[in-house]
């Protein structure tokens, strides 16, 4: 799976991308029909303490698949967003017919 990481208003941050590289390669190795990930972390200002933004756009057959957070740290940020993404993958994947 190709993967395309972006910084939005921050510095880029060698730890956060290996982590995402480690939880996107789970997610490939389960669902291996995924072609391509679109990763956004960006910073807003946000009063409540939040504004840690993780956005992902996962490219497979079909309509595209998206999952955004907003957390108070990136890492949460990204967990959440992945769950989100799993729960979406084994919806689809339950579509797919063997044949």
């Amino acid at each position: 799976m190709e993967v395309h990481v972006q910084y939005q208003k921050m510095m880029t941050s060698e730890s956060l991308t290996e982590l995402l590289m480690k939880k996107l390669e789970g997610l490939e190795n389960k669902y291996n029909w995924l072609i391509k990930a679109n990763v956004l972390f960006k910073t807003e200002n946000d009063k409540s303490g939040e504004g840690k933004i993780c956005e992902i756009e996962l490219s497979a057959p079909g309509p595209r698949i998206f999952a955004k957070s907003d957390t108070d740290d990136f890492e949460k940020s990204m967990s959440k967003t992945i769950e989100d993404l799993r729960r979406q993958l084994e919806k689809r994947q339950a579509t797919f017919s063997t044949h």
